[in-house]
């Protein structure tokens, strides 16, 4: 018997506590929500679209200005080992005459003109700010053209005046609850089925990671939503246990579907070597196989020596060296992870814009020496760099500069168009840049006196 979804109708944002309300006063800048005429970096929009475009074979149409369509298309390099429906930009492109008249026909005839060229396999349909403001009906528009295509039109209420990327991920986490997941059933089921939720596949991280299970004979049902298809994420809600990668993004779908079919979760990450230990004994017990787990041990002390015998000579060459790294995503993170692992040295971090439990786990990992920075600064960090003696700067690409000045390596942080560091393979990989970093040909030019200089 399939299971059946109870109506899903939470709010985007839970009622706090007078005591909650005051601690979220204190927050920083970065985690209160946009005001007109600033820039807060990813809105709500921005997140919903990051979160829904890696459905690889369905349409993404933004209906709004053309401005919205290519502020955020193309700056995040999920891949995709199938359909490429996903990389083509679609949106009705509202004018001044549409927001006076309403664009709700161009949207329904752009609709049509989509569905008949690309055949695509589900079509999401994304508000902006304007056509919110303006009032178009996207909902009616979608269930009309659903029912005059048989094509899935999913609406995505996602303007970005509602939040920021928080926002914008529980809103398409809520659209694929409301609409998609519980809609149809897979050919088969296995006692190991899984479904991964919260991770994109940008620059193919998922490939990294799923040979992993597949070692282990443990099948991913439905990815939520690296590399997905429409349809994997229809029948997400027959699967045993999600695994959520991220749980600042897609927590919302995994608490829903603990309620509604009775799915449990646990939160994981797949960057680090003990997280990805730790991760995969999870899973396996959390599946309740003796054989499996003992398998996955068998597979974790396996990678493990594998590893280290790759680790060994980068451990050699950067032991003892010392880093000033930003903390921002998950690659800082990871970059902390690796560096001890290589024995190097975190000398400083810079901790904008983290949370308070952020800023716990940092402290346990790092000493007590180690020097905490609240904001970034470029005069700071050449400080830090000249009374302790740091190697190499890990920040944004605008501190090149600042490198270059001290005369010390650099290494952009932020490169996520090419760079995938999940799984054992990630590990290996992050080794490998460290080093090439450190020992280009290049620093050591720079570090040469100017010919003026040596006059």
């Amino acid at each position: 018997m399939n299971p059946q979804p109870k109506k899903i109708n939470d709010s985007l944002s839970e009622s706090k506590s007078e005591t909650q309300q005051q601690k979220q006063k204190k927050k920083k800048s970065s985690t209160q929500l946009p005001q007109p005429g600033t820039a807060q970096g990813s809105c709500a929009f921005d997140s919903a679209m990051i979160t829904l475009v890696p459905i690889t074979d369905a349409a993404h149409v933004v209906h709004g200005p053309s401005g919205c369509a290519a502020s955020i298309w193309g700056n995040y390099t999920s891949l995709s080992s199938g359909s490429m429906l996903y990389k083509i930009r679609f949106t009705t492109e509202i004018e001044e005459s549409d927001i006076i008249f309403g664009g709700a026909k161009k949207l329904y005839k752009g609709i049509l003109e989509l569905q008949r060229r690309y055949k695509p396999s589900a079509i999401f349909v994304y508000s902006t700010c304007i056509t919110a403001l303006i009032g178009d009906d996207i909902e009616g528009i979608c269930k009309d053209v659903s029912e005059k295509t048989g094509i899935p039109t999913i609406a995505v209420h996602c303007p970005g005046f509602i939040g920021g990327q928080k926002g914008g991920n529980r809103v398409a986490g809520e659209a694929l609850l409301e609409h998609v997941i519980g809609t149809a059933k897979p050919d088969v089921t296995t006692p190991f089925d899984i479904n991964l939720i919260g991770e994109y596949n940008i620059a193919g991280a998922m490939w990294n990671f799923l040979p992993l299970l597949e070692k282990l004979g443990i099948r991913v049902l439905s990815k939520i939503t690296a590399d997905a298809i429409y349809q994997e994420v229809c029948y997400a809600h027959h699967a045993k246990l999600n695994v959520v990668l991220s749980a600042n993004a897609l927590i919302n779908i995994a608490k829903k579907m603990q309620k509604v079919y009775g799915i449990p979760y646990i939160e994981e990450s797949i960057y680090g070597i003990e997280q990805i230990n730790q991760c995969l004994r999870n899973i396996a017990v959390n599946l309740g196989d003796i054989d499996l787990i003992e398998r996955t041990e068998k597979l974790i002390a396996e990678e493990a020596i594998a590893l280290e015998a790759k680790l060994n000579l980068y451990h050699r060459q950067l032991q003892g060296k010392r880093i000033i790294v930003t903390i921002k995503n998950f690659k800082s993170w990871l970059i902390i992870f690796t560096a001890q692992k290589l024995g190097m040295e975190v000398i400083a971090i810079c901790t904008q814009m983290n949370t308070e439990d952020e800023l716990v786990k940092l402290k346990d990992l790092l000493s007590r020496d180690s020097i905490i920075l609240e904001s970034e600064n470029s005069q700071k960090f050449l400080q830090i760099i000249k009374e302790h003696q740091a190697d190499i700067l890990i920040a944004e690409a605008r501190y090149l500069e600042t490198a270059l000045i001290a005369k010390i390596p650099f290494l952009d942080i932020h490169r996520q168009s090419d760079r995938a560091y999940t799984g054992y393979t990630g590990i290996w990989e992050l080794a490998r840049e460290l080093y090439a970093t450190f020992y280009n040909p290049v620093w050591e030019q720079v570090q040469q006196p100017a010919s003026w200089e040596e006059s």
